[in-house]
């Protein structure tokens, strides 16, 4: 009877001292705890301030709740995301082009490069007053700012990329009489794949956030005109709760896609390395 007894409360005995004795159970515990202190900080601030000014935690959920068994709410999802996919495939077709073309050929390296260091000084709302002035309110404009925040993103990472070929590599191809499409695919490839997934990631990034800036300013659908509409009516809970939305679905793709992709993709870097 005892022995049972023993085993029962071996069982039950908490399993949280084995978990904080790794790395990553540490680094989970850190940020749990980064998260409540965010969370009380923002109850407490609630509790001192109006509610038009700062709702609490309790009210923006209810809010989202609201918000997320409307119809609208889901056009709007997807409208948005619609635009940053399509300004990001584009933005990632034509500075690929563009970068590989500067990284393989020195005279339009010289001669795009000014360019391009103009492209990258110029902020995104100022692309947004520029596209707003030529499309007018549509939905060109929202894709068009997209396309001129992560354009120059990644043809700047392809470019740095076609840098780090290693050009005796290179050589040996063409001694080998290679054709430039098995230089491109058996030497640049593998070495730009990596500077470019990681220039995507950025500029994908960058994308999320500018459409917004782009849908304030040029549209009248999507989480950015919902953010202005809100934001005018001084319904501060539905700001908070849009905002909310945002952050969760800029996670779920870098968290829960885009790095387990890299990981898996350049997973024999690590193997190499090693």
């Amino acid at each position: 009877m005892s022995a049972i007894t023993a085993t029962s409360d071996s069982k039950a005995k908490p399993r949280l001292a084995p978990l904080l004795a790794t790395e990553a159970g540490r680094k989970v515990a850190r940020r749990l705890l980064l998260l409540a202190l965010f969370f009380a900080a923002w109850q407490w601030g609630a509790q001192e301030m109006p509610a038009f000014i700062l709702p609490s935690p309790h009210r923006v959920w209810d809010v989202w709740l609201r918000l997320i068994q409307k119809p609208t709410f889901w056009d709007d999802l997807y409208t948005t995301s619609a635009r940053v996919v399509v300004g990001f495939l584009i933005a990632a077709g034509v500075g690929t082009l563009l970068g590989l073309l500067m990284g393989v050929s020195r005279f339009f390296g010289d001669f795009l490069e000014p360019a391009v260091v103009v492209i990258n000084t110029v902020s995104s709302t100022i692309w947004a007053i520029f596209a707003l002035l030529w499309f007018g309110l549509s939905e060109a404009t929202v894709v068009f700012v997209v396309f001129m925040t992560a354009m120059p993103l990644i043809l700047t990472s392809v470019f740095e990329g076609t840098r780090q070929v290693n050009a005796d590599y290179v050589e040996l191809a063409r001694s080998f009489r290679m054709t430039r499409g098995q230089i491109l695919k058996k030497i640049y490839l593998p070495t730009i794949l990596p500077q470019f997934f990681s220039g995507a990631r950025l500029a994908f990034g960058f994308s999320a956030r500018v459409v917004l800036i782009a849908e304030t300013l040029g549209a009248s659908s999507g989480i950015g005109y919902r953010l202005r509409q809100a934001a005018d009516l001084v319904q501060t809970d539905q700001v908070f709760a849009w905002t909310l939305t945002l952050v969760v679905i800029i996670l779920v793709i870098e968290y829960g896609v885009l790095k387990p992709l890299e990981t898996r993709l350049f997973a024999w870097k690590k193997a190499v390395a090693d």
